[in-house]
């Protein structure tokens, strides 16, 4: 950026500024509320302090984190409540706190705009800004005084506001040079298309990434990535490799027993700082348990292994208990601090445990790992990592009235903050995984929970028609992003195969997704590139506009996408939505050539588009055949499938391979992959052998 483009005193038609003051008050966010009280003059993101930076012509010091971010708490109670510092940040900036996941759009602007300075991403992200929101050089925590090799925060502070007032060549070049970059946000590499050979060869360098001492991808600090899972658990079906589907279990049963699960409480912890999934990083997040619960119902129907069905239970049993807010929606986290320590809340030592259990003590003490010195820092993680196999149901029994007697003594701390906002992104996550496990596991009113939950979120939550993002005491903010719809629009068609649409012929949650396509062409297609940018058009203006289909923490708009148009497809026999899925997987199919790895939703759609299982039943729903067959599909442990049941005489939409089959009066099941199908299938127990976990090669 040229010198002359930042001005050294205001311009005479600025205007003025914001209060001297810290404006979060006036913020619905968890987040932004805990930095209310900071000495720091903070500002919320938004038209007024932007043009606040311009009228004064200061640089902008950009702080997004999160409400359960530990290392966002620590930089806060080391800098942002420190005087000195904060007056320094006052005087030399204008100071701009985000909520990253209330703006993800704005999280992931400047976070790519750091990978390109060359450094490792993360939270607390601290980046500078030129006055028009420009950025030229961040990192992620500061300390407050130099170690590590770092430099303290006010020597940061000072020689970064020097060098924009007497190095504005300096500070322009890296404007330039990251402006260049971040063009390329919303410029994919396309390519022709994901062929299956593509996809196996990656999927052998994912096995060979495998930890197979303790599960998982590389070493510390170790991460579920539930898309990996998934993905490797389609390549090991695809290929009949049950390597690559032992990997997975065995991954999942670590974490199952591992110190990342909350054993006395339910659910899983964001990750692990070891190799060994034994120390968790203690937040516990919402998307997180609703793609593990995703993979509990797999594994489960795959195995019929009691301690995949437990995990379920109890991680449901804490979303529904702890996470589910009265308007219906999922809270978003739980802080991994408690007065001030992190994993305080979670943690033991052995002279309470001895006191709470007296004499059945020993035993649990030799099953969760219950050492004099403690495990982790002179304190308990509760873990069961030794076993080599699960209790059996009597002494999971006993074991579970231990736990709650722990339980109940754990509820007298101080409990972690809960971040209750409710975003509609993650809750469609949580309703899709909510509903299809009520199915599988034949709860009703998981199920109900899960209709619950989507009802407010297309509902209360929206304006009209359109999603909002974020929603907290009454209030929704912020236009819905790309992954908003799409997380939304799976939910609406697993709703829609759970409640029996196509049977009932009430298509409502159907007709829902396919209203919602609308919106994002309208709002977010690119018409000259292909594909979906994350936001609308009609958003805030940000300095990009970016569009992927990486995925992250959380599946990929874009990616989830492909699924998405892939089922409606098949369900209501539009080309246009095959055609737009196709469009998809080629928009972003040279990236692989770059980086394989966070592609797992454009890799594994792409084969689902091509192959996937369409699973037609033709039954009345009374029928004991037809419920029967229905339930041998619904059992069958498969992430690519589609499943339509008809009455007898309805037909299929038009061009469904099997839509000519399909006229039959007496109940029977047709599996089709790609414009193939089977012959009527009469017997369940047929049905289940043809949709196995490792079908044959093809």
């Amino acid at each position: 950026m040229p010198s002359e483009s930042r001005p050294k005193s205001p311009p005479e038609n600025a205007g003025a500024t914001l209060p001297a003051e810290n404006l979060l008050t006036r913020e619905t966010s968890p987040y932004l509320l805990q930095h209310k009280d900071n000495p720091v003059h903070w500002r919320a993101w938004g038209p007024e302090a932007l043009a606040e930076a311009r009228a004064t012509g200061k640089p902008i010091l950009l702080s997004v984190g999160y409400a359960a971010c530990h290392w966002c708490h620590v930089m806060a109670h080391e800098s942002f409540e420190n005087p000195d510092i904060a007056a320094l940040m006052n005087e030399l900036f204008v100071n701009i706190k985000v909520d990253r996941e209330e703006r993800p759009d704005i999280d992931t602007i400047y976070q790519s705009a750091l990978h390109m300075l060359g450094q490792q991403g993360g939270w607390p992200l601290t980046m500078f800004l030129t006055p028009d929101g420009e950025p030229f050089w961040g990192g992620t925590y500061f300390p407050s005084e130099a170690k590590w090799g770092r430099p303290g925060f006010p020597e940061i502070l000072t020689g970064l506001s020097k060098a924009f007032e007497e190095a504005p060549d300096k500070i322009g070049s890296n404007v330039d040079a990251l402006r260049k970059g971040l063009a390329t946000l919303a410029a994919p590499r396309s390519g022709d298309d994901v062929s299956r050979e593509t996809a196996d060869q990656i999927s052998q360098r994912l096995l060979s990434a495998f930890d197979r001492d303790h599960g998982g991808i590389g070493e510390a600090p170790k991460f579920p990535q539930a898309p990996i899972l998934l993905q490797m658990w389609n390549a090991g079906q695809r290929q009949s490799n049950q390597d690559m589907i032992d990997a997975v279990l065995f991954t999942l049963r670590q974490i199952c027993e591992g110190g990342i699960y909350d054993h006395l409480g339910g659910g899983f912890a964001r990750y692990a700082v070891d190799r060994e999934w034994l120390v968790p990083h203690f937040e516990k997040m919402l998307y997180d348990n609703a793609q593990l619960l995703d993979l509990l119902s797999l594994a489960w129907r795959a195995t019929g292994d009691r301690l995949f069905r437990q995990r379920a239970e109890e991680t449901v049993g804490w979303l529904l208990s702890d996470m589910q807010m009265p308007e219906g929606g999922f809270a978003s986290a739980r802080d991994a601090d408690s007065e001030g320590e992190e994993g305080r809340f979670y943690v033991w030592d052995e002279a309470e445990i001895d006191a709470l259990l007296g004499e059945r003590s020993t035993a649990f003490k030799v099953a969760y790992d219950v050492q004099p010195g403690g495990n982790w820092e002179g304190k308990t993680i509760l873990n069961r990592l030794h076993l080599r196999t699960t209790p059996d149901e009597e002494t999971e029994a006993a074991f579970a009235a231990d736990r709650e007697i722990l339980a109940a003594a754990r509820e007298k701390r101080v409990p972690p903050l809960k971040d209750d906002k409710q975003l509609a992104d993650w809750n469609g996550l949580t309703v899709a995984a909510l509903a299809q496990a009520g199915q599988v596991f034949d709860r009703p009113d998981w199920i109900a929970a899960a209709r619950k939950a989507f009802d407010f979120v297309a509902g209360p939550m929206a304006d009209g028609s359109r999603l909002r993002h974020s929603y907290r005491n009454g209030v929704s903010k912020h236009t819905a992003v790309l992954d908003d719809y799409a997380a939304m629009m799976r939910a609406a068609l697993v709703l829609h195969e759970v409640a029996g649409e196509e049977v009932t012929g009430q298509t409502s949650y159907l007709d829902q997704a396919e209203s919602w396509v609308e919106i994002l062409d309208r709002h977010y297609y690119d018409a000259e590139g292909g594909a979906y940018f994350l936001t609308a058009d009609d958003a805030d203006a940000l300095i990009a506009r970016t569009k992927s289909a990486s995925d992250n923490a959380t599946p990929s708009g874009n990616g989830v996408l492909v699924w998405v148009f892939a089922k409606l497809h098949w369900l209501t026999g539009k080309d246009a939505y095959g055609d737009r899925a196709q469009e998809i997987v080629r928009s972003f199919a040279g990236e692989l050539e770059r980086n394989f790895y966070p592609y797992s939703n454009i890799v594994e759609g792409a084969q689902f588009l091509r192959d996937g299982h369409q699973i037609v039943v033709v039954g009345a729903p009374d029928d004991e055949t037809t419920a029967a067959l229905l339930r041998a599909a619904q059992m069958a442990p498969l992430t690519d499938r589609v499943l339509i049941h008809v009455a007898p005489g309805t037909d299929l939409p038009e061009g469904h391979p099997a839509a000519l089959k399909a006229k039959t009066e007496t109940a029977a099941a047709f599996v089709c992959r790609g414009p193939v199908c089977s012959l009527p299938v009469r017997d369940a127990g047929d049905l289940s052998g043809m949709l196995t976990p490792l079908p044959r090669k093809g």
